[in-house]
């Protein structure tokens, strides 16, 4: 098992690697490829809604025989479900067939962040998802959230490599407790 973790500002741990099911369809490919990461030693498996997968993903993680506390579950809220969030997770758990997540993102920065983020401190109270955090979102995105929340993000996932380095937003997120994921 590759036992690199991270710790979040929440108290719990996120593996460092992890494999990211977008654009591996739903199916044989995609339960295939959650399968050889967990016998490669992964732990961490990251999908979403939108990615229209996670019924794989969960038949993965129930067919490799790993004990579901092993495993760190990364789903996210997608823009057309911020209507009702608590409605989206509970789809995303039923797609899954798992009792909670254990890092439930807002995907985009779309307009009704704010409500939807504290709909997201309510599932996190209700251990319905472990950790919430945010995806694709700035400095001035999470300026504007941190002035309304009463939880800080435990993540931001973001677009981060040598060739788009984003230096203010990393030290601003390391000032906050805020992990980076890329």
């Amino acid at each position: 098992m590759i036992d690199a973790r991270l710790a979040l500002n929440d108290g719990r741990q996120i593996p460092q690697l992890g494999l990211g099911v977008w654009r591996i369809p739903n199916g044989r490919k995609c339960e295939a490829a959650v399968l050889a990461a967990f016998a490669a030693g992964y732990r961490h498996i990251d999908t979403a809604s939108f990615y229209g997968n996670e019924e794989s993903v969960g038949a993965a993680i129930r067919a490799s025989g790993i004990p579901r506390e092993e495993i760190f579950v990364t789903t996210k809220l997608w823009n057309s479900d911020h209507g009702n969030p608590e409605r989206a997770l509970e789809g995303s758990l039923r797609k899954l067939k798992l009792d909670y997540i254990d890092l439930y993102l807002i995907h985009y920065p779309v307009p009704q962040r704010l409500r939807s983020w504290r709909a997201l401190e309510k599932l996190r109270q209700q251990s319905k998802a472990r950790s919430i955090g945010v995806s694709n979102f700035t400095v001035r995105h999470l300026t504007e959230l941190l002035a309304q929340a009463e939880t800080v993000p435990a993540v931001n996932q973001v677009e981060f490599h040598p060739y788009l380095y984003q230096r203010e937003l990393l030290d601003f997120c390391a000032a906050r407790g805020i992990v980076v994921e890329a």
